[in-house]
């Protein structure tokens, strides 16, 4: 199944409104939800199953901090969903979950209005979409180039398994299209091989736990 700009238009804030205003999905491949969980310095016995539901309702009843998330399989990748959470667009977190593997994430929280997606390779980012920095890479004069100068370590070429969807983004969304808008989802799809849907996130079973704050 491979979605359509107009299936992502309104994903998740009109399906999933206890969602929609506040979460972060992260996809990490060749981990198991076992896995990512002690990744994340979290001991497997320590975490209870949830629906989506349960794992929302936690995540707003225990205070700002507590970092609690829900992960779930989903063919050869772990989804780590978060609700009012971003720890899937934290640098010490995601720089070392992404080790040896990929790992794409988005975050959206509506009453700031900030948007950030993700990709790294083995710690290295690839790709991102920064709140008020825009895309690393972009559309100009029909070429795609680096927006991203002041940081190191990008590609001065978009990366090939991108460019396709980047065009296509350019295409069908107005210009300053905000990720959460759908073409984060388009990304993320396209990267994991993942359609994100509302039956999959409340159909699933989610290992959840709580992250330690650093010390």
């Amino acid at each position: 199944m491979i979605a359509t700009p107009d299936d992502y238009s309104q994903f998740p804030s009109e399906h999933l409104p206890d969602l929609g205003g506040a979460y972060c999905f992260t996809y990490v491949r060749g981990l198991t939800p076992e896995e990512l969980v002690t990744r994340l310095g979290v001991r497997v016995e320590d975490c209870s199953h949830m629906t989506l539901d349960e794992l929302t309702q936690d995540s707003y009843s225990g205070s700002y901090e507590r970092r609690t998330f829900g992960a779930v399989a989903i063919g050869d990748w772990v989804l780590l969903v978060e609700a009012n959470g971003s720890l899937g667009v934290t640098d010490e977190i995601i720089t070392p979950l992404s080790a040896g593997t990929r790992l794409v994430s988005h975050f959206y929280l509506d009453i700031k209005c900030m948007d950030y997606f993700h990709w790294l390779e083995d710690g290295k980012a690839r790709f991102e979409f920064l709140n008020q920095d825009g895309y690393s890479h972009w559309i100009k004069d029909g070429k795609i180039q680096l927006e991203f100068r002041y940081r190191e370590g990008y590609s001065e070429e978009m990366p090939d398994e991108l460019a396709e969807t980047m065009k296509r983004i350019d295409s069908v969304y107005p210009e300053f299209t905000d990720p959460h808008e759908g073409p984060a989802f388009l990304l993320a799809e396209r990267l994991t091989g993942i359609t994100m849907t509302r039956q999959l996130l409340e159909e699933s079973t989610y290992l959840c736990g709580v992250v330690p704050e650093p010390r």
